[in-house]
């Protein structure tokens, strides 16, 4: 035969209490969940601005392969004014009749992590390719940094 239940209701047949959690327990919960959220956003949000600043280093070597590339069919780097477009698309006859058969890079691997164009400047015998990092300006710190082609590892 089972037992019957305490008249306030609070225990259950095996005498274990069904009270539930005060709200000051669910809003201290909250709060932990709430603060660690806050951590490890913070922490995620800075790894994605350091993967951001990695990818651009690793696209400034990909064109910069693509420039070696053009150099050796070409004899000279694409002018500043011919700009990374002539890795693209052939520049004319005249410019370089060796270039080619396929294009030495995607349209799409012009732009860095922050959706702007790379800054190509070139005299034909040399190059310097840059990126204004993540603040779009020239200059700033961190991960805002500009970086340099000539400057990478």
């Amino acid at each position: 035969m089972k037992k019957n239940l305490i008249s306030n209701g609070l225990k259950n047949e095996r005498g274990l209490n069904e009270r539930g959690m005060t709200l000051i327990e669910i809003m201290i919960v909250i709060a932990i969940i709430a603060g660690l959220l806050a951590v490890l956003g913070t922490m995620a949000f800075s790894r994605l601005k350091e993967a951001r600043v990695s990818t651009a280093k690793i696209q400034m070597k990909a064109i910069g392969q693509a420039l070696e590339s053009y150099n050796l069919a070409c004899n000279s780097y694409p002018t500043t004014d011919q700009g990374l477009a002539a890795l693209v698309t052939k520049p004319g006859a005249d410019a370089c009749a060796n270039w080619g058969p396929e294009p030495y890079l995607k349209k799409s691997q012009m732009l860095d992590p922050w959706k702007k164009e790379f800054i190509y400047e070139s005299d034909g015998s040399t190059f310097e390719l840059k990126s204004l990092g993540e603040d779009k300006k020239e200059g700033g710190e961190g991960n805002a940094k500009d970086l340099l082609y000539s400057e990478l590892e």
